[in-house]
């Protein structure tokens, strides 16, 4: 079994560092790009690369009313013009570029109409990257108003949408730190490239659905699979044997330090450092208005599969033969064993399920925010905080503690910079720990 689980970790591996091979063709350009009018085959209008957009606001009956005349000048990454043009009478814009690669696109802010401003005039450029055969959508947020970043929205609305969005992305850190915390509570092991294993979800979903051309719900089941295969193989090859030997949890802690470091940058090798989008579902729609709040269909879909995985991980841990074991083995290993639970293969089970649902959480975290080689390691303090708030080593713990986090990373931003909105997770991390050390739904134990 050593063998197999080195094996697969290895294919795993090969797929990875295989991949220059075949995404190197697609790798965005930089200094290269043929500017429009230039010599060179340039993509028909409506077709190819491009970067598009819809500019409008809210008057004070909430309608959406169209900017026109709004002058929006597109430039490659090293400064060179592509175009400029202005919206039309509906507010749209769309520039057909070169081709793939990195753009920057600038509107005018004196080219607004009288009363419109930008409501941040520090995002008057915005840089994007451009796939092939994509239409980026930029947006400028603009409002009405007599100064300028005018808003017609009160703290209370704010509020509330920051609150959905913190629902959001708490569940999807959830998603993620359900594994995180089943590892440790069946192991003691704290992994710390955890982050690394979200990371790899949402990449080898990008190799699959951009490289390989391959739909986004064919592509995300995949890269799961892939996700749980790594996890089954990491166990058999890696983690199991150390175990066998003796090696102790601090030594296995400082080793998954130096896993992370490596699959951090062996994803910056062969993805590069840049963000990207999934060919779906990157475009911003018009969403379902709840009173002050707008929810994007990708953003509905998102809510809804996260709150379906996570009830179906809760029916799995209490209701099957394979999820009391977990939670027999995360309580008492010891115990467990002498009661004939296959401790060995119960902890097989967690690795590779606990690293399928940190894929999942990657793949839906590129599909709210996008695609980088850092992006599991950005979420990896707030994991940390969410279990340890919830409670180690239990899943249901993971849940509440990632609710609460998401909510105060969001909502902190009410009264803080957004730079600074994870110190609100941290923050409520302390107050909570000095009131509970063992967190909300961990078990206290006794020392000495």
């Amino acid at each position: 079994m050593i063998r197999k689980g080195l094996a697969l970790t290895l294919v795993l591996g090969a797929c990875l560092l295989g991949w220059g091979a075949v995404a190197g063709a697609q790798e965005p350009p930089t200094t290269t790009t043929t500017l429009a009018g230039a010599p060179g085959v340039p993509p028909a209008p409506g077709t190819g690369e491009a970067l598009q957009g819809t500019l409008q606001y809210r008057n004070a009956d909430r309608d959406n009313v169209p900017v026109e005349g709004a002058d929006i000048t597109v430039e490659t990454a090293d400064g060179q013009q592509v175009t400029e043009v202005s919206t039309d009478e509906d507010g749209k814009f769309r520039v057909d570029v070169p081709g793939p690669g990195r753009y920057t696109a600038t509107i005018d802010p004196k080219s607004l109409p009288d009363g419109v401003s930008l409501v941040d005039e520090d995002r008057a450029s915005l840089t994007v990257t451009v796939n092939p055969t994509q239409a980026r959508t930029v947006l400028f947020r603009v409002a009405s108003g007599e100064t300028p970043g005018a808003r017609t929205d009160n703290v209370f609305d704010k509020a509330a949408r920051l609150a959905v969005e913190g629902v959001s992305f708490g569940l999807i850190i959830a998603i993620c730190s359900v594994g995180l915390s089943l590892i440790y509570g069946t192991t003691g092991l704290t992994n710390f490239a955890h982050g690394e294993l979200v990371t790899f979800g949402a990449l080898m979903a990008y190799l699959f659905n951009v490289t390989l051309g391959l739909h986004m719900f064919v592509a995300a089941p995949l890269a799961i699979g892939c996700g749980v295969l790594l996890g089954f193989g990491l166990d058999r090859g890696f983690w199991r044997p150390l175990a066998r030997r003796g090696t102790g949890l601090i030594a296995m802690l400082v080793m998954t330090i130096g896993l992370g470091i490596l699959l951090r940058y062996i994803y910056l090798y062969q993805f590069g450092g840049f963000s990207r989008t999934y060919r779906q579902y990157s475009l911003q729609t018009r969403g379902l208005e709840i009173g002050p709040v707008t929810i994007v269909p990708r953003d509905i879909f998102t809510l809804v599969l996260a709150i379906v995985v996570l009830v179906g991980v809760a029916l799995f841990l209490q209701r099957t033969r394979m999820g009391k074991a977990m939670r027999a083995v995360a309580d008492n290993r010891d115990l467990a064993e002498s009661s004939g639970i296959n401790v060995d293969r119960v902890i097989g089970f967690v690795w590779a399920g606990g690293t399928g649902l940190a894929a999942l959480g990657g793949i839906l975290l590129g599909l709210s925010e996008q695609v980088s080689f850092l992006m599991g390691f950005q979420l990896l303090l707030l994991m940390f905080a969410s279990v340890t708030l919830g409670g180690l080593g239990t899943a249901y713990g993971a849940l509440v503690g990632s609710l609460i986090v998401g909510l105060f990373v969001q909502l902190s931003t009410l009264v803080v910079a957004p730079e600074l909105k994870n110190v609100g997770a941290l923050l409520i991390l302390i107050v909570i720990l000095l009131v509970r050390p063992q967190g909300i739904l961990g078990q206290s134990e006794r020392v000495g």
